[in-house]
């Protein structure tokens, strides 16, 4: 819990009666507006605690970039806070459980877009990239936030890993055109029959035999292709296969789980879980710390 001084700035209670639910606004255009990239010579360039991300412990977009800036080596140089795990129809706000906003004092993740584009009418989401020096929002794109603190800090910072490296990234997207729809995207709607169910299970039994061969997707190396995978694969079995209506759970691809468990003995994955956050009431919690052989 986060300790608080009197003057904190705090969002209400979530109210739907007065606010509504939040729904996603139908407004023409792109759903992620804000796609500005960090570059060597352009607008925003990587300098030492110029960027915040706000982010969400349920979110898994945010939890990409949680763990992308963890193996690029960059918590004490790109800051990155929380808003709560509720809304309504204000969208997500700060409030106590996660602290306030430690940038902007802001009640509201709306109030970030609002300060960029005025009258803002679009979805408000994280994560969201927001930039100190021009005080704007730089990006709600969870994949360009995560190639670029991936790649463009490497000046300012050691990384852990490097999960983004030349020679891997035709792979890493190619990966991202197959699981993206099946399994990112199409988890959602897998908890009822029909397509997108069968393309996920058919995408587990492919990557199970994938990981029979190979320690992580694209070899011996952990790159951004593990990262998005695995933040679907940690909410599986508490999220939208809680209630084993999918399937029996991960467990039933003995290589493809033990490749998860691979990757949560990695302090970047294990620290940046929350599985409170994202796990649905009466959800039964497999065991994340079994000894995995690889």
């Amino acid at each position: 819990m986060v300790k608080l001084s009197a003057a904190t700035r705090l969002a209400g209670p979530v109210d739907v009666a007065t606010y509504g639910e939040y729904r996603i606004p139908d407004t023409p255009g792109p759903l992620l507006r804000f796609t500005g990239r960090i570059t060597a010579d352009g607008e925003f360039t990587a300098r030492p605690f110029r960027y915040h991300v706000y982010g969400g412990w349920f979110c898994p977009w945010s939890h990409r970039v949680a763990i992308t800036r963890a193996l690029a080596g960059l918590e004490d140089i790109v800051t990155m806070s929380f808003v709560d795990g509720e809304r309504d129809g204000r969208g997500w706000a700060f409030r106590e459980q996660y602290g306030p906003d430690p940038v902007n004092g802001f009640t509201l993740l709306r109030e970030v877009y609002e300060a960029t584009e005025e009258n803002f009418d679009g979805h408000v989401c994280v994560p969201a990239l927001w930039d100190r020096a021009t005080s704007r929002l730089v990006s709600n794109d969870s994949r360009g936030i995560g190639i670029d603190l991936a790649t463009r800090f490497g000046h300012l910072a050691t990384p852990v890993i490097h999960t983004y490296p030349q020679r891997l990234r035709d792979g890493i997207e190619q990966l991202d055109g197959w699981l993206g729809p099946a399994v990112n995207h199409g988890v959602g709607a897998a908890g009822r029959p029909g397509p997108a169910r069968d393309a996920l299970l058919e995408a587990f039994e492919q990557l199970d035999g994938r990981l029979s061969r190979s320690r992580y997707l694209l070899g011996d190396e952990v790159t951004e292709a593990d990262i998005r995978l695995w933040v679907t694969l940690v909410r599986y079995d508490v999220g939208p296969n809680a209630g084993r209506t999918i399937n029996p759970g991960l467990h039933v691809y003995p290589h493809l789980w033990s490749y998860a468990r691979d990757l949560y003995t990695i302090a970047a994955f294990r620290d940046t879980t929350d599985f409170a956050a994202f796990s649905r009431p009466g959800a039964v919690l497999p065991d994340w710390s079994a000894p995995a052989d690889r």
